[in-house]
């Protein structure tokens, strides 16, 4: 299949390009950095420069790449993990996925796979379960990641003509993403590889919402491991994955 990329550079994308691959597929990735184009072109992708809040550029990129499916990893964490830079982030989610959906719809793809947090679940009996609410943006109106993450999982999973797969991942740890493990205490985690992992599969798998995240926490992976045959230390790191890791183009994720 020929699947688009956006944020196709980045902490998760630098494993994920070099699996889809791996796996026969075409792959267009996009990045806002010329350096980390040529990391795409010279691990085998097409490249495109894109500013996903540009609406026409968005359009005419998905348009000329022609794609079957579209893999959704854009964030902008370039600056660390703040409040102000996690509201960037937010609007990110909000006005990419926008602009994401419209140009699917308009260049008839219907197929999109997008990362989510499995660190926002709501009240409730753990481990969670995908079936569980997020948290209530009216109870937590100061969080500054839930309301792109509600608005990026509403665009996708409930946007008419588009086939909507959503990955809750934990916070993530591994190279590019500013930790090197774990942080101790209930979060939800998973390794970068891992989480790219998850989305090689799910170009191919059943359509709803999985939770990607490691064994024992807050939070269950049980549908993920059932549904997509995925399992923490099934994503291998690639080598490629870390040249060029100086250059970030506001891929790595909190």
């Amino acid at each position: 299949m020929r699947i688009f990329v956006a944020g196709g550079a980045g902490a998760i994308g630098r494993h994920l390009v070099p699996q889809l691959l791996d796996a026969g597929h075409d792959v267009v990735g996009t990045t806002r950095d010329p350096r980390r184009a040529e990391w795409l072109r010279a691990n085998g992708a097409e490249a495109v420069l894109l500013d996903v809040y540009d609406r026409e550029a968005v359009l005419g990129a998905v348009s000329a790449a022609r794609p079957d499916v579209v893999i959704h990893q854009l964030t902008d964490l370039a600056s660390g993990f703040a409040p102000e830079q996690l509201r960037a982030n937010a609007r990110l989610r909000q006005v990419g996925t926008r602009h994401l959906v419209e140009a699917m719809s308009a260049a008839g793809v219907r197929r999109l796979v997008a990362q989510s947090g499995a660190w926002l679940y709501g009240p409730g009996a753990e481990p969670h379960t995908e079936d569980d609410p997020l948290r209530d943006l009216t109870a937590a109106p100061d969080d500054p990641v839930l309301p792109g993450i509600l608005e990026l999982e509403r665009l996708v999973l409930r946007t008419h003509g588009i086939d909507g797969i959503v990955l809750r991942y934990g916070l993530l740890y591994g190279p590019g993403t500013g930790r090197d493990a774990p942080s101790p205490g209930d979060a939800a985690w998973v390794h970068v590889a891992d989480a790219a992992r998850a989305a090689t599969l799910a170009v191919e798998a059943p359509l709803g919402i999985y939770n990607i995240v490691d064994d024992g926490g807050s939070v269950s992976n049980a549908r993920a491991r059932r549904t997509l045959g995925w399992a923490p230390g099934s994503g291998v790191p690639t080598p490629q994955a870390g040249a060029g890791s100086d250059v970030d183009d506001g891929s790595r994720i909190s």
